[in-house]
């Protein structure tokens, strides 16, 4: 009996042992572990980012984005999202649904100051990145006879997607044009594919759309109908840069689209990119830095690409722009 009890203790105090050592061979579980570092291999930071219809310009620019970032930046896991663009994007970067957002820079102001479309809802957390290329407003018909903004009335017409910023600037091109938005057209909320569309099936009898030219909708719609291309000038033009001075002039070259034998005036706003206040600052950093290494590849994904350069990144911007991107910005001499 004796025997039986010394081999049990014996046994009791190995397995003390060998516990002994292997805790001592631990972390406690408050310290910092290699897992917990930003560079430890397989680790990754997922961003999101909201583009807009893929028929329009934010969605394949959105998809460049995302592959130069999975390449140039370690540890991140980018995708493109098709969303309902501007405004739909502010909303899913507030509630922290995407990272990362392509939207107006007119949305992108009234976000930050709680007007327009965000009244009484400020966003003061949103950060700009960069402004991308000029987003001229396009009205487009295959109706001959609407040859102004005023030719709309009793029209059916495309005016964006609800809660896009194409809906807010239809409702101000509308109204600058002495028209009702409920009254005097026929609102339909579609977006950029959607409007082609109807366009087509004649369905629709114009279309507002803003993107940078050409736009995939209108190319393909030109295809096989003939497509005009509607000028908004004039006193329409003057009361719109009045009333919101983020809109400026534009020319849609001649042979745009086919059948577009001459240009044609109209107005602008800046697509940019915005994140959140939030969004590490080194990330942020090279998220800029990256876009104006890979300028082939972005110009590859759009034609508008070409227009995306450091030396206008900052114009138009509106919003405050994240230390991140400022940094970069400071170091480039650009203001």
């Amino acid at each position: 009996m004796q025997k039986r009890v010394s081999i049990f203790f014996s046994l009791l105090l190995v397995v003390f042992l060998i516990t002994g050592l292997t805790g001592c061979s631990e972390k406690p579980a408050n310290s910092d572990s290699a897992a917990d570092s930003p560079s430890t291999p397989g680790q990754q930071t997922f961003i999101n980012i909201g583009t807009g219809g893929t028929a329009g310009t934010y969605f394949p620019l959105g998809g460049a984005f995302a592959e130069i970032w999975n390449k140039d930046i370690p540890g991140i896991n980018a995708t493109a999202t098709s969303t309902g663009a501007s405004v739909a994007n502010v909303n899913l970067l507030k509630e922290g649904n995407v990272e990362v957002v392509i939207i107006q820079n007119d949305i992108a102001s009234y976000a930050e100051t709680g007007t327009v479309l965000f009244e009484g809802d400020a966003y003061p957390d949103i950060r700009g990145l960069c402004t991308l290329y000029s987003e001229p407003l396009q009205l487009i018909t295959i109706d001959k006879n609407v040859k102004s903004v005023a030719d709309l009335k009793g029209k059916r017409v495309a005016v964006g997607a609800i809660g896009s910023g194409v809906e807010a600037n239809a409702r101000q091109i509308i109204a600058a044009a002495g028209l009702d938005f409920e009254n005097d057209i026929d609102p339909k909320f579609l977006s950029f594919a959607e409007a082609s569309t109807g366009l087509k099936d004649r369905q629709l009898d114009a279309a507002f759309l803003v993107a940078g030219v050409p736009t995939a909708a209108i190319v393909d719609l030109s295809t096989q109908n003939e497509v005009f291309v509607v000028p908004i000038d004039g006193d329409v033009a003057k009361s719109l840069m009045t009333d919101y001075p983020f809109y400026t002039e534009f020319i849609i070259p001649a042979g745009t689209y086919k059948g577009q034998s001459e240009d044609v005036k109209s107005l602008s706003v800046r697509a940019m990119l915005a994140v959140n206040a939030n969004l590490d600052e080194g990330l942020a950093y090279n998220m800029v830095k990256s876009i104006y290494e890979n300028s082939e590849r972005i110009t590859a994904a759009h034609n508008v690409g070409k227009d995306i350069t450091k030396d206008t990144a900052l114009s138009g911007i509106g919003i405050t722009v994240h230390p991140g991107a400022q940094k970069y910005f400071d170091e480039q001499g650009i203001k």
